[in-house]
């Protein structure tokens, strides 16, 4: 017997109804439509009183009454429901979908579970015309209800992650009395490999830009990893910090050959200097007010390398109407490399430090960026 109450709070819990086309699922949809020749194909959810379709081919509607449907009937039972002509079926040549439009004859359907076992919804194809289902085309859909299902649920789990990665990410940057500090970040999946943190203590401010090699969850578990041992023992100097947690990484994530690129660096409000570590990161610069660049050269390799080469620290002056301004190298994907500087300089003219932050992630989102871009800058007013 369905458990509807519980049906219904697992599937919210999923947070799909009323979301945008998935690719994921969408790819599933058109290569069961290409595997079964038939002219429609749906991935349904069953909401409260209706059939809600997550993707569809063939079909141009995306929601009917729940009541009815032959989707109601396949999550009542934990097989494929097939019926090869409805037509012909007592159970179902009355419904109104087989005597008007659509004018269904032929439906196969298998149910998608929640990670609970809640049947929520189903992949099925229907056809105008009557058709039969072999034992192997019947394991196939059950393979490919398995997949959507699957996709799902690693959805909800990615949200879940994005919403916590979020929460991580600075949202009142701190303004020390001179100075005006932007950031921001895209990441180019649901989950992103970069983290920025911007902290100030006392007069010193706390800058940290971190890239792991990688893109998605496995990257961002590692990113939270990284900041959260950067805020620790905030006694400690910048270099110390590093040393510790590079030390802590290679040893956690040796095996794994992955790094990380780090660009961190304490800037002091009241006099302007700057002293900095980058950890292969390399792509940090000040651009002076008179419009020149100066490049922050890297002072060591990337975190987790395990070279045994010891970070070094360096140290820079920002004057009055300096800027320091660091970013991730996803950021380069979307600038013409025949003159970077000289396209950065032109949105700094028109839109300003704070404008140019969000016109560079308004661009990665615009132009689906296939890397995350993170931006941090801190202007030293003039």
């Amino acid at each position: 017997m369905l458990d509807e109450d519980r049906r219904q709070r697992a599937l919210d819990a999923l947070n799909i109804l009323d979301t945008p086309p998935d690719e994921r699922v969408d790819r599933i949809t058109r290569l069961a439509q290409q595997i079964f020749d038939v002219p429609m194909v749906s991935v349904n959810l069953l909401d409260r009183d209706r059939q809600w379709r997550k993707s569809e081919i063939g079909i141009g509607v995306k929601e009917v009454p729940r009541a009815d449907g032959f989707c109601e009937a396949t999550i009542q039972q934990t097989g494929t429901l097939v019926i090869e002509d409805a037509a012909q079926d007592p159970s179902w040549a009355s419904n109104p979908f087989v005597l008007g439009d659509p004018h269904l004859r032929f439906y196969a359907g298998h149910p998608l579970q929640a990670p609970g076992g809640e049947h929520v919804g189903t992949l099925c194809m229907l056809d105008t015309e009557p058709r039969q289902l072999s034992d192997h085309e019947r394991g196939m859909l059950s393979d490919l209800a398995l997949w959507v299902q699957t996709e799902l649920a690693q959805q909800q789990e990615l949200d879940h992650a994005a919403v916590v990665q979020r929460a991580l990410t600075p949202r009142n940057l701190p303004q020390p009395a001179g100075f005006t500090v932007t950031a921001g970040s895209a990441p180019a999946g649901s989950v992103s490999g970069d983290f920025h943190d911007v902290e100030l203590r006392g007069d010193q401010l706390r800058v940290t830009l971190a890239d792991v090699m990688g893109k998605g969850t496995g990257a961002g578990i590692i990113a939270s990893a990284v900041r959260a041992s950067m805020r620790t023992a905030p006694d400690r100097t910048l270099l110390s910090t590093v040393s510790e947690v590079d030390a802590l990484l290679e040893h956690d994530l040796g095996d794994l050959h992955m790094f990380v690129t780090l660009f961190s660096a304490d800037v002091d409000t009241t006099s302007g200097e700057i002293s900095y570590v980058d950890g292969g990161h390399s792509l940090s610069f000040i651009y002076r007010a008179d419009g020149t660049w100066e490049h922050l050269n890297s002072t060591g390799l990337p975190l987790a390398m395990g070279m045994d080469e010891p970070h070094e620290l360096g140290t820079v002056h920002l004057n009055p109407g300096d800027a320091l301004m660091c970013c991730s190298d996803g950021l380069l994907d979307l600038l013409d490399l025949e003159d970077p500087f000289g396209q950065v300089e032109e949105i700094l003219a028109a839109s300003g430090v704070d404008g140019a932050v969000q016109e560079a992630l308004r661009r990665a989102v615009r132009g689906k960026a296939q890397d995350d871009v993170t931006v941090v800058v801190v202007r030293r007013d003039a």
